[in-house]
């Protein structure tokens, strides 16, 4: 009686141990698919710390250049779309190569006699189409 019993119990857990390696295997892959997703996001939001240094790197490197060059501080103005002038082109080619589709403006508000003129740079990009715009500011008294 006893050998039937032991029979029959082999009989219903035949195949359980297929069925836990199975919902053991699809655990994993959905823990393997979520790693993938953080990864992909992880290097997407590093992706734009790069870019988001690059402006401002590039933004404070303007502001020496015109903090040494204070007499032309109005001719480093450049409207959205501009063409940029002569002592801001390089500095121009320079910021679209690094972050490129960058969007440049530059205004200078002069002060008065002994007054000191205000200077916003801000630099715009986009990472990837449809995306929203980035725009980094930067406003100093020169």
């Amino acid at each position: 009686m006893k050998s039937i019993r032991m029979s029959s119990l082999k009989r219903r857990q035949g195949g359980v141990a297929l069925l836990e390696a199975l919902i053991a295997a699809v655990l994993l892959a959905i823990g393997l698919l979520g790693t993938i997703g953080l990864q992909a996001r992880a290097y997407s939001a590093l992706s734009e710390a790069g870019m988001r240094a690059e402006a401002t790197i590039a933004a404070e490197r303007l502001l020496g250049v015109m903090a040494a060059d204070p007499g032309s501080l109005t001719s480093y103005a450049l409207a959205a779309g501009g063409t940029p002038g002569a002592r801001l082109a390089p500095w121009y080619g320079a910021t679209r190569k690094n972050i490129p589709g960058a969007q440049v403006v530059v205004t200078v508000a002069a002060g008065g006699v002994n007054a000191p003129s205000n200077v916003t740079i801000a630099i715009s990009w986009q990472r990837k189409a449809g995306d929203a715009k980035n725009t980094h500011t930067l406003r100093a008294w020169i």
